[in-house]
């Protein structure tokens, strides 16, 4: 019996039943498609109720990871103790003049469709990412000469005494894969993007292209999380990992994509130890070949 069960009743003086799974495996949560089952996992549909539920698990001594579409999560297979609050049901969009603001739950490509269709440019090179606005501006998310930091206003954000701030571009100290709110541990409530009006015909168009450069260049037909590893200065790690031989190489139901090095996919039914095993293999050769330590770009959480 799952030992929370009690703390849910509380977390229902806050959520709808429905809102609220126990025992809850995250394979059905992440992108990867592996890992074991979290203690509680709720979804959110207001910025309040996250704010409730994380004063009642801080009440409780118990711990809480706040998780967006699982799109650069790789989950343990024994799973999360504690409570998963996944925001993806906080996804409103609203568009006024040349400002965006999308909750934390939104997931990039629709808000950057959305603002497409609105006659938006600036937020095409994110159209194919199928993260969270959340984790996307925790981790600057970027592609093909974008990146949010040269599209976001400002963003509200929960600290961890409980206060809401806003935050300027500068004050959140975007760098490559890095911000401020990794830093200090901020959670997003809320971004503001400011992008230009432009040729909508020429924005499709772009959405169009990059859309076909995925297909042909990434393996998107397996489960992955997008790139496994991070760029190391001066080099790129799927060439590195190219170059050490390593495409098609796999661990159990995990292999490194002979369609683009620089993906660890789910091949068929891999364990999320099958990938961790996979990612050490291909750091340890990479180290042995060029003396290049990559470093893991998903964000690797729970227990073995």
């Amino acid at each position: 019996m799952n030992e929370y069960k009690d703390f849910s009743f509380l977390i229902k003086s806050i959520l709808e039943p429905e809102d609220i799974l126990l025992d809850e495996p995250m394979k059905n949560h992440t992108s990867f498609k592996v890992g074991g089952p979290c203690d509680i996992l709720v979804t959110p549909k207001k910025c309040d109720e996250i704010i409730n539920i994380i004063k009642l698990c801080k009440e409780h001594e118990l711990p809480y990871y706040i998780i967006g579409n699982g799109s650069n999560l790789l989950v343990k297979d024994g799973g999360i103790r504690g409570v998963v609050i996944k925001t993806s049901k906080l996804n409103n969009i609203e568009i006024t003049g040349e400002r965006v603001v999308a909750e934390s739950g939104a997931v990039l490509c629709s808000v950057s469709n959305k603002a497409a269709k609105a006659g938006l440019t600036g937020l095409e090179f994110s159209s194919g990412i199928p993260g969270s606005i959340g984790g996307a501006v925790a981790m600057n998310a970027g592609a093909y000469d974008g990146e949010i930091s040269k599209v976001i206003e400002s963003a509200v954000v929960l600290n961890k005494d409980g206060e809401i701030l806003e935050f300027s571009k500068e004050e959140l100290e975007l760098g490559y894969r890095k911000s401020g709110i990794l830093k200090y541990g901020y959670i997003v409530l809320k971004v503001t993007f400011r992008l230009h009006m432009g040729d909508k015909e020429k924005i499709m168009n772009r959405i169009s292209e990059l859309a076909s450069k995925r297909k042909e260049k990434q393996p998107l037909e397996y489960p992955s999380a997008g790139s496994t590893f991070k760029r190391p200065e001066g080099y790129f790690a799927g060439r590195l990992i190219e170059e050490s031989n390593l495409k098609g190489v796999s661990v159990g139901g995990a292999q490194v994509s002979e369609k683009h090095a620089g993906f660890v996919i789910n091949k068929g039914e891999a364990t999320a130890k099958d990938i961790l095993d996979l990612i050490q293999v291909v750091q340890k050769t990479v180290k042995e070949n060029f003396g290049v330590e990559l470093q893991p770009e998903v964000r690797i959480i729970g227990e073995e």
